[in-house]
């Protein structure tokens, strides 16, 4: 296959794995709190890093940047918590459609603490970003409900978090950052976990080690799938989270999401594709001033 055709392949399997995953969220949160749910995600997802860190070894985990680590652990934590939290109140998708937000707060978040330059391009989609989650919530209309406010919370957790990768992904392999992602999440989620335990049965268990699951290999797909082309041949896949989520829903729990929904979630998801699509021409005409420099 072409690159091109893999990366295709890779994104479009993530979003199954995704949209799987926030069922399987929904699923458990029958039984269990999201806090204690965000606890065995991080476990089992350890446990299905074992067998990479096995072959690969102890040294595979040596990093001069630790301090980094730890800093996306704590912004991890808030945006695992928020995001599986808001799963558990809001129809899933909802949740989804609010999702698409996370690159419109990096690209505000690139602007105001790492001096990028955005133009009035770019902010001008991110202002019909928000324009499109506004048609979501209709504040005024409908009551902003809690799990929407925590869905948004997520967003801007996911947004810091998706800076800090871009940082780590220069130096470091995708496997050793998921492994010290969950391997640091594990301990920090199990503390919040505790106010809120109850011991799970077998069958929720084994629920949770396929959530665990799901979530570790969207993430690898999509790392491979950007390994394979520019985010912008990759990004509109993402959009098909929304199709897959809202038909597991409909099947699975009879949830019908609303027309807003689908308006509001393609404008924003349109809104973030056109600043990830900016951002490659900026990328790309910067580099080609550099070489010409050079």
């Amino acid at each position: 296959m072409t690159p091109l055709l893999r990366a295709a392949v890779f994104a479009t399997v993530a979003t199954v794995f995704f949209s799987c995953m926030s069922i399987l969220i929904r699923h458990v949160s029958s039984e269990l709190h999201a806090l204690e749910i965000v606890f065995f995600r991080n476990l089992f997802a350890l446990a299905w890093m074992m067998p990479w860190l096995m072959k690969a070894g102890l040294g595979s985990m040596k990093t001069k940047r630790i301090g980094m680590y730890g800093f996306r652990a704590g912004i991890s934590v808030v945006g695992m918590t928020t995001g599986f939290w808001a799963i558990t109140l809001i129809p899933i998708s909802e949740a989804t459609a609010l999702s698409f937000l996370a690159p419109i707060f990096a690209t505000i978040g690139a602007a105001l603490f790492l001096g990028e330059d955005v133009r009035l391009r770019r902010w001008s989609a991110v202002l019909i970003g928000f324009a499109g989650a506004m048609i979501v919530l209709r504040p005024g209309v409908e009551i902003i409900q809690f799990g929407s406010i925590l869905a948004l919370i997520n967003c801007v957790a996911m947004a810091a978090n998706k800076l800090v990768l871009k940082s780590l992904t220069r130096t470091e392999r995708a496997e050793t950052i998921i492994t010290y992602m969950v391997l640091l999440l594990t301990p920090l989620t199990f503390i919040p976990a505790l106010f809120v335990w109850q011991t799970p049965s077998w069958e929720m268990l084994g629920w949770m080690v396929l959530l665990a699951g799901c979530g570790t290999m969207g993430h690898w797909c999509i790392t491979k799938a950007t390994g394979y082309a520019d985010l912008t041949v990759v990004m509109p896949f993402d959009f098909t989270r929304l199709p897959i989520s809202a038909l597991l829903a409909f099947l699975l729990f009879a949830e019908v999401p609303t027309i807003w929904t689908w308006i509001g979630g393609a404008i924003i998801f349109a809104s973030t594709f056109y600043i990830a699509r900016r951002e490659a021409q900026v990328a790309r005409a910067r580099a080609a001033a550099a070489a010409a420099g050079a």
